[in-house]
């Protein structure tokens, strides 16, 4: 019986073996599944989903105006200089979102990158959060850091390509690499960061909606420098300072161009708005867009009509320029004016264009597609608007001051360290090509190619 019962005990201990090693792997396994819950990312819903596709369409938008500005200065330019203005809209493009993402978006947004306590205690005029895109858990995020970082990288070339058609026809490669690398890494994230990134610009009240003066006018006024140390193309004045006119070889890639800006632009000025999944924000959005239309219209019939004035014919490239300043001058008050306002400012813009592009001519400051005037004269009528005529954010005259002295700041930041770029660049002797290069075209001095048939070059060629 005892040998029975002991022989009974050891298979009911090794039944319960059995049921010990289950129970436990079932705990293994419940806790191995809560590990894989986790893991899983959260959803954020629709609402998230929806604004990140329209910010994404947004950015391609912007990105597209890349193609725009090259169709502008390619046609408003020499033929002997297609290749060379092409290849800097292509590296505008190349460099600056390497090097956006590198160092630049840490300068623009750094507490991105921080924790709340560090964020509140970094500097309001310059601050570093790290190299390439932050992460984020936060499940209360409105955009995917991916996201956020192609929208603004796409700001910051567009501020670059802009220079480009102020320089063009006589600077060289290798300088104009050097000054984007700078621009888009340094100078436009910096002043960028004191009014986007919640800087000391932000906490004036200065008012910027989509950039007149963070983006624009920081191409126009690094144009205007750029311009001032080249000097004009050959043959842009005579020897007792008559002007001469030295026409683009295509207006209507020039005219292709503006249109493509135009359409660009509701990508610029709308995705601003960066929230779309409620009734406020898509009304908003689309007030925006109405208002970026009426003052481009503005903009290129006022200047139509001021330059038939003036010269005596209704001149094409005035009202494609027109319409740019206008698209320009709204950029910081779109959200802020109504649309019958958006016109007013779109029209002055359009009238400031021609008048600028006059003052240029008459200062013998060679600006080829009137990137200054455009830019950074528009640019900074866009911001004052808003200090000048009530709006949403500010009474009659009340916002005068902040926007002077954002709209100053970053004009002067951007002009004076663009000044010292090409400043030195000259005193090296890396800024201008020789004047038989220039003779015989950008194209095959710097590139070795042509653009077009040899027989439709008006250039020569280098030894």
């Amino acid at each position: 019986m005892m040998g029975i019962g002991a022989s009974l005990a050891s298979v009911a201990s090794a039944q319960e073996e059995p049921d010990v090693a289950a129970e436990s792997a079932e705990v293994v396994d419940a806790g191995a599944a809560a590990e894989v819950v986790e893991e899983e990312p959260v959803d954020l819903g629709v609402g998230y989903a929806l604004d990140n596709a329209i910010l994404f369409i947004c950015a391609v938008l912007v990105l597209f105006m890349q193609a725009g500005f090259a169709m502008v200065e390619v046609g408003l330019n020499s033929a002997k200089n297609t290749v060379n203005i092409l290849a800097k809209n292509v590296m505008d493009l190349s460099v600056g979102a390497l090097l956006f993402f590198v160092v630049g978006f840490g300068l623009m947004y750094p507490t991105s990158y921080m924790s709340e306590e560090d964020a509140a205690s970094v500097s309001k005029y310059f601050a570093f959060g790290g190299s390439g895109i932050y992460t984020t858990d936060d499940v209360g995020r409105t955009f995917s850091p991916q996201a956020d970082w192609f929208f603004q990288a796409v700001f910051a070339a567009t501020a670059a390509t802009i220079v480009s058609g102020a320089v063009a026809g006589r600077m060289k490669f290798n300088a104009y690499l050097i000054y984007s690398a700078l621009l888009t890494g340094l100078i436009y994230p910096i002043s960028g960061y004191w009014k986007w990134g919640g800087g000391w610009l932000a906490d004036l009240g200065f008012q910027d909606f989509a950039g007149s003066a963070v983006v624009h006018a920081v191409g126009g006024f690094a144009g205007l420098a750029g311009a001032i140390f080249l000097g004009p193309r050959l043959g842009r004045y005579t020897a007792d300072g008559k002007s001469v006119p030295l026409p683009g070889h295509n207006v209507a890639f020039a005219a292709l161009g503006v249109f493509i800006l135009w359409v660009g632009w509701y990508g610029f000025n709308p995705g601003s708005q960066l929230a779309f999944q409620g009734t406020s924000d898509i009304d908003a959005t689309v007030f925006i867009a109405v208002n970026t239309t009426l003052a481009a219209a503005a903009g290129a019939f006022i200047a139509t009509f001021v330059g038939w004035g003036l010269f005596g014919k209704p001149d094409l490239t005035m009202s494609l320029n027109g319409a740019l300043g206008g698209l320009v001058g709204i950029t910081a008050c779109c959200d802020a004016f109504s649309n019958s306002m958006s016109i007013v400012v779109g029209g002055i813009a359009g009238a400031l264009v021609v008048l600028g592009i006059v003052v240029l001519d008459k200062l013998k400051i060679d600006d080829p597609v009137g990137a200054f005037p455009v830019h950074g004269v528009c640019g900074v009528w866009g911001c004052m608007s808003m200090g000048i005529f009530p709006n949403a954010h500010y009474g009659m005259f009340e916002g005068f001051v902040p926007q002077a002295i954002g709209t100053a700041s970053i004009c002067a930041w951007a002009f004076v360290t663009m000044s010292v770029v090409f400043a030195t660049l000259k005193a090296v002797g890396m800024l201008r090509v020789t004047a038989e290069e220039e003779q015989a075209g950008l194209d095959i001095s710097e590139h070795g190619m042509h653009a077009y048939p040899s027989d439709a070059i008006t250039g020569g060629s280098v030894a």
